[in-house]
């Protein structure tokens, strides 16, 4: 390995997981990202990557990711304050872990407070690195597994990001999964508009109708396919997701 890089070169490889994860890469040294590509892909993991904060911001809350890896001095927006966004705008739970020099008890305690799980010191080891994303993973999967939502035959996963009716495999945007996910949590009670909005997106709410803009989309994806619907409006209260059989 080119030891002129950041990255402290490792000979001990370990064994590939059992099954290996997709991550995000949000980092702007194109040495490091090479170095990191070059250790995973061949073991299976499957990788994007961002070289700037907004390019990070658009990938993370766009797509689905089992680990984010975040460097903390980032051009455009910086990773405390993208980990920030990711936490409390768009809710993320995906773990993320920062890559930065800074090693003070300080600079630590201001990465764990944006929002980040773990914390790994430039240079690192690769082995390292997989060690650590591996029990990241696992204890997102362990928090987890037993969060599956469930309305009738509609099947949400929060941890594999899927949504299935009658065994179909329904493709949903971020912003519609969420959604989904709000209104399976309290099925069969109804979510008022205003909580459903600040649920979604926080105090950042759009200033257009964009929440029934959203929910029409959900709409052609749930309930437009099928036989009976399960997204009810009720005017001037809010909106719930029921049984077809209990309407």
């Amino acid at each position: 390995m080119d030891t002129s890089v950041t990255l402290k070169p490792s000979f001990q490889q370990p064994s590939s997981p059992d099954a290996p994860c997709k991550i995000l890469i949000v980092e702007d040294n194109p040495d490091i990202v090479a170095n990191i590509y070059a250790f995973f892909e061949p073991k299976g993991y499957s990788l994007d990557n961002a070289f700037n904060g907004k390019s990070g911001l658009n990938l993370a809350s766009q797509n689905h990711y089992d680990v984010i890896l975040l460097d903390v001095m980032l051009p455009g927006i910086e990773g405390t304050e993208l980990c920030q966004t990711l936490r409390k705008k768009w809710h993320l739970t995906t773990p993320i872990l920062m890559l930065t020099a800074r090693d003070t008890v300080s600079d630590k305690v201001i990465g764990f407070e944006s929002g980040a799980d773990d914390y790994l010191i430039k240079p690192f080891s690769l082995v390292e690195l997989e060690v650590r994303i591996k029990a990241l993973v696992r204890r997102h999967q362990n928090k987890h597994f037993d969060q599956i939502l469930k309305v009738a035959t509609l099947v949400l996963n929060p941890q594999t990001h899927t949504v299935y009716r009658d065994d179909t495999l329904i493709k949903l945007t971020p912003i519609g999964f969420k959604i989904l996910m709000t209104l399976m949590q309290e099925s069969p009670n109804v979510v008022s508009k205003t909580d459903l909005e600040t649920r979604i997106w926080g105090d950042d709410i759009p200033s257009s109708d964009a929440l029934r803009t959203h929910l029409h989309s959900l709409r052609q994806r749930i309930d437009k396919p099928f036989a009976t619907t399960m997204i009810n409006t009720l005017a001037g209260v809010g909106y719930q997701i029921v049984h077809p059989d209990i309407k």
